[in-house]
C-alpha cells in the first residue's frame, strides 16, 4: 500500500486548495518571507542529502552531464510546456488567473513542479517505500509539501493542487519499481549506490531553494536527468575507476 505517496499527494491537493481560496487574504509581505523559509528547508533538506555521498567526483559528474543532456534536449522547457498545459486544463472547470507577470507565472510553475515530482526526497522516498515499506521519508515531506503548496497557491491558483496528479503518477510508478531497483542494484550490499543517488537529489533541491528565495533562477528542469544518469556512473567510478586510481596510487609509493 503506498501510504507514503497518497499522504504526499493529498498535502500537494490540501495545500493547493487552501492557497487558491484564501491566498488573496494573506498578505504579499507574509507569503514572501514564508517563501523564503521553505526555501531556506528545501535547501537544508538538500544539504543533509548532499553530505551522504560517497564518490564525489561522480555525483558532480553526473550533475554537469545531466544538466548538459537536460539543456541540449529543452528538458525545462517540455516540463514548462506540460505545466502550461495543465494550467489551461484546469481553468476549463476552475478560474486560475493571476496578477503576476507571464514569465514569472511560468518560472514559479516550474519550480513548482519540480519541487513536488523530481526532488529527490520524493524520488528516494517512494523507492524507500517500495522496497521496505518504510514511508517516513515521504510523510516528513508531506509536511513540507502541505505549507509549500498553500505559498505556491498563492500565485499559481488552483493548478498547485493539479500538480499532485503527474507527482501520484510519478511516485507511485518509482514506488512499484522499489522492490526491482533495490534487488537489481543490490542496493543492502551497494550502499554507496543509494548515498550518491540521494546527494544527486540534494543538488536539486538546493538549487530549487535558491530559485524559492528568488536568489538565482537555476534551471532545475533541466537538472533532473542527473537522478538517472548517477546510477551507472556511481557503479562505474566506483567498480572501475576508484580501483584504477588505487592501483596508480599504490604504484607510485
Amino acid at each position: 500500500m503506498p501510504v507514503g505517496v497518497i499522504v504526499d499527494a493529498l498535502a500537494v491537493v490540501i495545500g493547493g486548495i487552501v492557497g487558491a481560496v484564501a491566498g488573496k487574504k494573506l498578505k504579499k509581505d507574509f507569503i514572501d518571507n514564508m517563501n523564503l523559509i521553505l526555501g531556506c528547508c528545501s535547501m537544508c533538506m538538500g544539504v543533509s542529502t548532499i553530505v551522504l555521498m560517497q564518490h564525489m567526483p561522480a555525483v558532480v559528474f553526473a550533475i554537469i552531464l545531466g544538466t548538459g543532456l537536460g539543456l541540449a534536449v529543452h528538458f525545462g522547457k517540455l516540463i514548462n510546456k506540460g505545466g502550461l498545459a495543465l494550467q489551461k486544463g484546469i481553468s476549463r472547470f476552475v478560474k486560475t488567473s493571476s496578477d503576476v507577470p507571464e514569465a514569472e507565472f511560468e518560472a514559479t510553475l516550474v519550480t513548482c513542479i519540480t519541487l513536488f515530482c523530481a526532488s529527490g526526497t520524493g524520488i528516494y522516498g517512494s523507492i524507500i517505500a517500495g522496497m521496505s515499506a518504510d514511508h517516513s521519508v515521504l510523510i516528513a515531506k508531506a509536511i513540507l509539501d502541505l505549507f509549500t503548496a498553500v505559498v505556491f497557491a498563492c500565485t499559481l491558483g488552483m493548478v498547485t493542487a493539479a500538480v499532485a496528479i503527474p507527482q501520484f503518477i510519478i511516485f507511485f510508478i518509482l514506488f512499484l519499481l522499489g522492490g526491482p531497483i533495490y534487488n537489481g542494484l543490490d542496493l543492502g550490499t551497494n550502499t554507496y549506490i543509494i548515498n550518491d543517488f540521494k546527494a544527486c537529489g540534494g543538488f536539486i533541491m538546493l538549487a530549487t531553494g535558491f530559485r524559492m528565495c528568488k536568489i538565482k533562477q537555476f534551471p532545475v528542469a533541466d537538472m533532473i536527468p542527473a537522478m538517472v544518469l548517477i546510477f551507472p556512473i556511481a557503479i562505474f567510478w566506483n567498480d572501475c575507476v576508484t580501483p584504477a586510481v588505487n592501483m596508480l596510487a599504490g604504484m607510485v609509493h
